[in-house]
């Protein structure tokens, strides 16, 4: 008789080929320049809604700050003294006015302060970004953008840019370390958020309705090639290739 065990083999799931996506390069004042290929790695594999329900779960639990706390009946104040005799008043025997069932004594089983931080693997938090970047490349929410070429930040030149895009709704744009008149200029919108292209998580890509990139910024640039050739492949593959949050930093997922 042939054992239950030797007819089970290893599991493998096929993985479907990634698939070749684009966009439209534009400028700043919404003018086309042409088609870029986005990196079929990057923004063309099947999302994994697991992974990156584990993933942005893993994150948001790291911003917390875990310093509620309560006081035991050991921490409160007062209650050393018995507060009647222990026999012959009818009352149930009490050793403390501090004890849990006692008005203004301590909390019984109350959250102290603790770490919520979750262990996340690092190739998952890299599946939950290429994930999150295949979803929206997916649906066409994915932006390209040559460059912001602001010579001072002003507000009013970052809603023209939006406005010019035809952006609606929440807008993350990713920026470059370089890129601080951008990051002042949309800094007063609150529709919009800014991250650099090293700190970019699932988190980040999922919460908002758009992703801007640039030419710098966009992952896989190096492979990419434009219609008009001033920006082909110049860009060093950042965002999901050459870093991203870990899933353990609470600044970059807090607010």
């Amino acid at each position: 008789m042939t054992a239950v065990g030797s007819l089970r083999g290893p599991v493998r799931r096929s993985h479907p080929d990634p698939v070749a996506r684009s966009v439209v390069r534009r400028s700043a004042d919404g003018a086309e320049l042409g088609r870029v290929d986005l990196e079929p790695t990057v923004f063309g594999i099947v999302p994994n809604a697991a992974v990156m329900h584990q993933v942005v779960t893993a994150q948001l639990a790291a911003a917390r700050r875990g310093t509620q706390s309560t006081r035991t009946r050991a921490e409160v104040r007062g209650g050393g003294a018995k507060p009647f005799r222990q026999k012959g008043t009818g009352r149930s025997r009490q050793g403390s006015t501090r004890s849990p069932s006692w008005s203004g004594g301590g909390v019984a089983l109350g959250p102290k302060p603790r770490s919520y931080r979750q262990r996340t693997p690092k190739k998952m938090v890299r599946l939950a970004l290429l994930s999150s970047l295949s979803d929206r490349a997916a649906s066409d929410q994915v932006v390209l953008v040559d460059r912001w070429g602001w010579e001072e930040p002003k507000t009013k030149s970052a809603i023209g840019a939006l406005e010019a895009l035809g952006l609606e709704g929440r807008v993350l744009v990713v920026l470059g370390a370089d890129d601080v008149v951008a990051e002042r200029s949309f800094g007063n919108l609150p529709r919009v958020q800014t991250t650099l292209a090293t700190e970019l998580s699932a988190y980040d890509v999922l919460r908002n309705d758009w992703i801007v990139f640039t030419d710098e910024t966009l992952p896989g640039a190096a492979s990419a090639g434009t219609d008009d050739g001033d920006h082909a492949g110049d860009g060093p593959p950042t965002g999901a290739q050459a870093g991203v949050d870990d899933g353990t930093g609470a600044g970059e997922v807090a607010g």
